[in-house]
């Protein structure tokens, strides 16, 4: 991924467009390497994504957009283009909870998910020492119910301090403000213990439990100003049973927090994911 350009571009539906695109890119000695599309019907909507091979490409950060510019404003393009270096800057916000954080940590450590991660926050001083052993800074900054501005400020200050590019919430059980989802649109991932939507509030496992459901899910979304209800990213379930008991699912569960979580954090790294009319088109 670090030696390819990814482009991606939202606009009206249009004759022409990938011809358009590719003409472009050879044009300029690219090698097209991967394109996807999708049309949204209902909404007349287009969607591609273009990775396109760096060497031998004419075009780099700093020339791209003016050559670019006459192509995009034909077609009433949105458009982003992600050059793979530097790599993305990760921030982790977290709880008590460690499942999902760990996991993240392996990934990372293996070479698997191809991020910088300089900072790690929580509101509780549990997991420092995952933190520690993995090389990396950990901040404590505890909130109440009356210290939720200043503790939001604190963080969002950490966070631009490490110069993050966006943010995991890897079971941090804090609700965040609308002045803090505004610094990072579409940058927050969060991952949620349920299926969306089902079974909200703090014991989502008692409940399935008490209702014998045969299965159980978690979904990874963006996090926006309406709680729970950002544009979803994945989403994945496991099959149960009635022998399986709240501990059974509690386990099931955070395996599957942790995949799906994964899952959703690899597609943004990999600038695989727009997002329209709170959905997202994912390309994956």
């Amino acid at each position: 991924m670090r030696k390819t350009a990814r482009l991606l571009i939202a606009c009206p539906d249009a004759r022409g467009i990938v011809a358009a695109v590719a003409s472009f890119i050879a044009d300029n000695g690219g090698n097209l390497l991967d394109a996807d599309q999708h049309t949204d019907k209902d909404h007349g909507e287009f969607f591609m994504r273009a990775a396109i091979e760096r060497e031998g490409f004419g075009l780099g950060p700093e020339t791209f957009a003016a050559a670019w510019e006459p192509v995009a404003r034909r077609f009433g393009m949105a458009w982003s283009v992600f050059w793979g270096l530097p790599v993305k800057r990760m921030g982790i916000l977290v709880g008590r909870q460690s499942h999902c954080l760990t996991d993240l940590l392996w990934r990372h450590k293996s070479g698997e998910l191809d991020v910088e991660i300089p900072l790690i926050v929580s509101n509780h001083a549990d997991l420092g020492d995952l933190a520690a052993d993995a090389g990396i800074a950990f901040e404590v900054c505890p909130v109440g119910p009356d210290t939720k501005p200043q503790q939001e400020k604190r963080v969002l200050g950490l966070l631009s301090d490490a110069r993050v590019d966006f943010v995991v919430l890897a079971r941090y059980m804090q609700i965040l403000s609308s002045e803090f989802v505004s610094h990072y649109p579409m940058r927050i991932i969060n991952i949620h213990h349920s299926f969306l939507p089902a079974f909200a509030g703090g014991s989502p496992y008692k409940q399935a439990y008490d209702r014998g459901v045969k299965m159980i899910g978690a979904t990874s979304h963006y996090v926006t100003d309406d709680l729970d209800a950002g544009p979803i990213i994945a989403q994945d379930t496991v099959t149960t049973s009635h022998r399986d008991t709240v501990d059974d699912l509690i386990r099931k569960g955070r395996d599957l927090e942790r995949i799906v979580l994964a899952r959703a954090v690899h597609l943004h790294v990999d600038d695989k994911i727009l997002v329209s009319q709170n959905k997202t088109v994912v390309f994956d």
